[in-house]
């Protein structure tokens, strides 16, 4: 499979599979890295900023990221 693979490819792709398939985002990624067969730090290159923060939401609801502690004020 021959294509140019950018930000918003590689990021449509993510959001199809998450909306097809009812995964997390984060397994959508490493699934679409191993089809494609390119490694995930390649592939965090193409990552649209929402999607970052979905990840980042997901990583700390499981605990796999530190919870942000926010102040009051």
């Amino acid at each position: 499979m021959i294509f140019e693979l950018n930000q918003n490819s590689f990021s449509k792709m993510v959001e199809q599979k998450v909306i097809k398939t009812k995964c997390e985002y984060m397994e959508a990624v490493l699934d679409l890295c191993e089809q494609l067969n390119i490694e995930p730090q390649i592939a965090a290159k193409f990552l649209t900023k929402p999607i970052i923060e979905k990840i980042q939401v997901e990583g700390a609801s499981q605990n796999l990221l530190p919870k942000q502690n926010k102040l009051p004020f």
